[in-house]
């Protein structure tokens, strides 16, 4: 029987209606119950680091869960984290690079109805995690709808549909079917060495998705406010505007002034090659760097861990040619 912690942070999957809409209950009876119900096939332990709901969740609560994560590796086979939808991916893909080395499972769940519910899915994604651990799935992932995505590929697609997330250029882990859990790719390789956390991150990133005559100003107001990493959703393959109002002018010298530029797509599928067009040549000769087929969630919390780890521009140039977790294809 394995041992599992179950790290409980709140979300949709611990709320409650409230006087201003659904609010996520500490150690909710419901969730409990149906831990409970698991524990003839796992040894669960349940603990709560937190009760927020999950667009409540940032730099700060990653830090404390990739922690409580590490800290308790030793101890258990594998460790689900219950969690809101809403940001869950981008968690899924900060912890990711904060655990480097990850030789054990950590599978972030949740749900789209309350765990009191009579239809929620909370019960089935709580099974599916813990399948998730059984199955020993190495490293980050997210357990929902009978599937298993890799962390730092998992995007949040739908808004109700219980078929939330989806894995964005990467085949699933597995998924559950009548006939038990099937495990799709090679199993992770052991690792060179133990489990390290690395959880030193900046928050000084900012998204930005363009859009047809996007003002030059703009990228004025990022260096003012004294940002150190951008993410720039760019159009098609890999294309910003320069007639008229020129992006890469701008781009070029928030580059000269320091700030590492991560280029991507707005595309949710396949990678960006701006090396194809003229527009995504000039954007390129700035001295940008491309984050080809990752996801935004993946990009943006991977600067934000990058910036973490280095000041400097050409460090955070090399960790985004490197693939830590599975989350770009190099």
């Amino acid at each position: 029987m394995k041992k599992v912690l179950l790290l409980a942070t709140g979300g949709t999957i611990a709320s409650r209606p409230g006087e201003s809409g659904l609010e996520p209950e500490r150690a909710p009876a419901e969730l409990l119950r149906a831990v409970g119900e698991l524990e003839p096939w796992y040894d669960v332990t349940y603990r709560g680091i937190l009760n927020l709901d999950s667009s409540n969740i940032q730099a700060e609560e990653w830090q404390l869960i990739a922690r409580s994560v590490y800290d308790a590796l030793e101890d258990y086979d594998g460790i689900v984290v219950t969690h809101g939808t809403d940001t869950m991916a981008y968690t899924a893909s900060v912890l990711s690079f904060m655990l480097q080395n990850l030789q054990k499972p950590v599978v972030l769940t949740g749900s789209q109805l309350p765990v009191g519910t009579p239809l929620s899915d909370a019960r089935s994604n709580l099974a599916t995690a813990l399948a998730a651990v059984d199955s020993d799935v190495r490293g980050v992932s997210i357990a929902f709808n009978h599937k298993i995505i890799r962390g730092c590929r998992a995007v949040k697609v739908r808004t109700m549909g219980f078929d939330a997330f989806e894995s964005v250029n990467s085949p699933d882990r597995g998924e559950i079917l009548a006939s038990g859990v099937r495990l799709y790719g090679r199993r992770q390789p052991p690792a060179d060495g133990p489990c390290v956390l690395k959880d030193r991150l900046c928050n000084d990133v900012f998204l930005l998705k363009l859009i047809p005559g996007t003002n030059p100003r703009v990228f004025d107001s990022l260096l003012g406010l004294q940002y150190r990493g951008v993410v720039l959703e760019a159009f098609g393959a890999g294309g910003l505007h320069f007639i008229r109002r020129d992006l890469s002018a701008e781009v070029r010298r928030l580059v000269e002034n320091g700030v590492s530029v991560v280029v991507c797509s707005q595309c949710l599928y396949e990678g960006s090659d701006f090396s194809i067009y003229e527009v995504g040549r000039k954007i390129l000769d700035t001295g940008v760097i491309q984050s080809r087929d990752m996801t935004t969630e993946a990009a943006v919390t991977k600067l934000m861990w990058a910036l973490g780890q280095t000041d400097d521009p050409a460090g955070v140039r090399r960790i985004f040619e490197t693939n830590y977790a599975g989350e770009i294809t190099l």
